[in-house]
């Protein structure tokens, strides 16, 4: 087995091949989100019948759990110290779990879509903003310990929570202006306080204070779907565009544009990034979803490889779906 190095300059990987002992018969076409807790342990959130698989650091399975307790379309996952938060879009849910399973409390309501104009399909029918929740997509924990939730899919907004619960405000609506959303994806709220929003459909990262003023934007970057900050740096996965989409802020894609990981620095100068022709090929990407970097800088990476590639033909079955990178 030939090594993968990926990566440029002082930021470079190689790909774990093997690391995941998942056992024979499992499997999981689609991994949502992933994150590390402070011993090291990689927590997986998988559309399927286990969706929470929990292993070592080296790969060995250590525990599952959360049968009968999420949709198939489990989607965000954020590690707050020694609880998970888990969002469900299919569920319309907002979860805080133990990391042995088990719910803890929940953010907003459950399953009542609010009134956006949304179709159940399409995000580009959504016509205007509304309250908490329309297939939220994520959840990160301020400093302090508020919590911000995208919504998401049905939505164009940002909900922001006190930690036990009560909704101190919301910001977004529908469109390609500043604090405005298309497909509000992830959200990640740095030590600084400033809270990234990966604007999906809208082919940028925006930056916002505490309280939701604009500040800036990102836009080297394609279809953000999650974002993780840490040691100064922050990481991006990135959907692929396929040939014929329209994005909301670039046009028609002519071209294929395969999925990647991008590092930037806090000032969102890049700093390494990589991509292949090929995302099926060991150490790239069919369908960047989740990302998480340990404490010794090994990037995990979560893919829903059968939502995007297997279903639509672009990829086979046992292409991967999970991959970790190790810091070299």
């Amino acid at each position: 087995m030939s090594q993968v190095i990926v990566g440029t300059g002082s930021l470079r990987y190689e790909l774990v091949e093997g690391w995941e002992q998942l056992p024979e018969g499992w499997v999981h076409r689609d991994v949502a989100g992933v994150a590390n807790d402070s011993e090291g342990n990689v927590y997986l959130f998988c559309r399927g019948d286990r969706p929470v698989i929990v292993y070592s650091r080296e790969g060995k399975l250590l525990d599952t759990w959360g049968q009968g307790d999420f949709t198939m379309r489990t989607h965000g996952m954020f590690m707050d110290h020694d609880s998970l938060l888990l969002v469900d879009d299919g569920a319309g849910s907002v979860g805080r779990y133990g990391l042995k399973g088990g719910l803890q409390s929940r953010f907003g309501p459950v399953g009542e879509k609010s009134d956006t104009g949304y179709d159940g399909k399409d995000s580009a029918t959504i016509t205007h903003a509304g309250p908490p929740f329309n297939r939220p997509t994520n959840a990160s924990v301020a400093p302090a310990g508020d919590l911000y939730v995208s919504d998401g899919y049905g939505n164009s907004r940002i909900h922001h929570y006190s930690s036990d619960g009560e909704l101190l405000g919301s910001w977004g609506e529908p469109g390609e202006g500043p604090g405005q959303f298309h497909i509000p994806h992830s959200v990640w709220v740095h030590t600084d306080g400033r809270v990234f929003v990966a604007d999906r459909h809208n082919d940028r990262i925006q930056i916002f204070t505490p309280a939701g003023e604009y500040i800036t934007e990102w836009t080297d970057v394609q279809r953000p779907q999650d974002i993780f900050i840490q040691d100064g740096l922050v990481y991006v996965a990135e959907l692929g565009w396929i040939k014929g989409l329209v994005s909301h802020r670039r046009g028609p894609i002519l071209e294929e544009e395969p999925g990647r990981l991008s590092i930037f620095d806090l000032e969102g100068n890049l700093l390494s990034r990589w991509s292949d022709g090929d995302p099926t090929r060991p150490g790239y990407f069919i369908a960047p979803h989740g990302i998480s970097v340990d404490d010794e800088g090994s990037i995990y990476l979560a893919e829903v490889t059968y939502t995007i590639g297997v279903s639509r033909g672009r990829a086979p079955a046992d292409a991967h779906t999970f991959q970790k990178f190790a810091r070299i």
